[in-house]
């Protein structure tokens, strides 16, 4: 069985993509937090529309009782 090598997308080493590497895709856990700190910074988006954040009273789903 050949052992599969993945770029880590964060520092770009390369990394084992198998159940060794318990940080699979990234090289190491420093690289994972790196990538975790990022999206929880919001320095990642995902191109669309801004969604609106107010919960208007008709949105709300009626008891069914």
């Amino acid at each position: 069985m050949t052992t599969q090598l993945v770029k880590c997308p964060e520092c770009g080493k390369s990394a084992r993509f198998d159940s060794s590497n318990k940080f699979r895709p990234f090289c190491s856990e420093r690289c994972k937090l790196l990538d975790l700190g990022a999206w929880a910074n919001e320095s990642y988006s995902v191109p669309g529309e801004d969604a609106d954040t107010e919960l208007m009273s008709e949105d709300i789903p009626k008891n069914q009782n």
